[in-house]
């Protein structure tokens, strides 16, 4: 019987690292890949702290209803990148930094590859500007890993139904551009971007998942 508990899944033991700072693993992708399932079963078997983007703090949980509320008007896409730029600063500065610092794995589901496949690519603005914009807005700060979900569009569009929220909403064309906007940057940064197939049950995505990991955090550590 297929399950999404990770207490039904075999623990995740993160390989040692030197320096003693903790691990940062991201997981991309487009809607419905899976990603949120997946990042929060494996910070439930390694121990990490989960989070999320956009919305991970306060700040950012106020920023999240001004980006994705249908009622909230047409945003300026210039706005939108900076306030994605702004709950990420904050983010970075309240949770992730400081746990990463006291040599703690965190688990973010979303962050700077979002950014540039959804404000660059998406919304048509250059894509290196946006990257450039999160990295000023971080001090730098890039995940060890990015575990790159991926499904195909069909299997996008029956998995997410209705659209929930203002992106989600935006057409078939703009996430035609995000999803080339993930597989530009998976392909131009083999060594962190890791690429998993997302079909199929929820523990088979995530033995994937482990496997992956695992193989790509041990060349990192």
């Amino acid at each position: 019987m297929a399950t999404d508990r990770a207490a039904d899944l075999a623990p995740f033991e993160l390989p040692a690292r030197t320096g003693g700072r903790g691990w940062f693993v991201v997981f991309e992708g487009g809607e419905g890949c899976g990603k949120s399932t997946q990042a929060r079963l494996l910070a439930q078997r390694c121990g990490a702290l989960l989070t999320h983007e956009p919305g991970g703090t306060r700040l950012g949980t106020a920023l999240r209803r001004l980006l994705l509320d249908h009622d909230a008007g047409d945003l300026d896409r210039r706005a939108e990148a900076l306030l994605m730029a702004a709950d990420r600063a904050q983010h970075v500065a309240e949770s992730i930094r400081p746990s990463l610092e006291a040599g703690r794995a965190v688990v973010c589901d979303r962050y700077l590859g979002s950014s540039v496949a959804y404000q660059g690519h998406g919304r048509g603005l250059d894509p290196g500007e946006i990257r450039d914009l999160s990295l000023w807005a971080t001090g730098d700060l890039e995940p060890d890993v990015v575990v790159y979900l991926v499904v195909g569009e069909n299997e996008t569009l029956r998995r997410t139904g209705a659209p929930r929220d203002a992106i989600e909403a935006a057409g078939t064309e703009f996430h035609h551009r995000v999803r080339q906007g993930f597989e530009s940057q998976a392909e131009a940064d083999p060594d962190r971007w890791v690429r998993v197939d997302g079909s199929g049950t929820v523990p088979e995505v995530a033995e994937r998942v482990s496997s992956a990991l695992r193989a790509r955090l041990r060349e990192r550590s």
